[in-house]
């Protein structure tokens, strides 16, 4: 019995592209991801109010493939001194810091609105 692709690439077992080996025993260190340049994305700014009273500025726009969201997460918390969270495309800072996040989202290079 022959098989449909035998004798042709896809017939043989798959290899990496740095060290020749089967992709299931290689051992070299996954490609770094691309990222998009901050420059072609727009970021949308909002302050919203939860239950209880407490506010919430949200950062939508930026799509979790393009970029690194929780490294962004971070440096947001950290220039706004607040806590924050990413819940699935969507950066959450609490309180009202909508003037602050505007600000190092200009310095990193994003488009703002909102």
């Amino acid at each position: 019995m022959t098989r449909l692709f035998a004798g042709t690439q896809w017939d043989r077992p798959p290899t990496c592209e740095v060290c020749g080996e089967l992709e299931e025993q290689c051992r070299c260190p996954p490609p770094p991801r691309q990222y998009a340049d901050p420059a072609t994305q727009t970021a949308r700014i909002a302050v919203e109010k939860r239950k209880g009273g407490k506010r919430v500025t949200v950062v939508r726009g930026l799509a979790a493939a393009e970029n690194n969201l929780p490294e962004l997460l971070t440096q947001l918390k950290n220039h706004c001194g607040a806590g924050g969270t990413v819940k699935e495309d969507e950066l959450e800072i609490q309180g009202d810091q909508a003037a602050a996040v505007r600000r190092i989202l200009e310095q990193l290079g994003y488009k703002v609105k909102g």
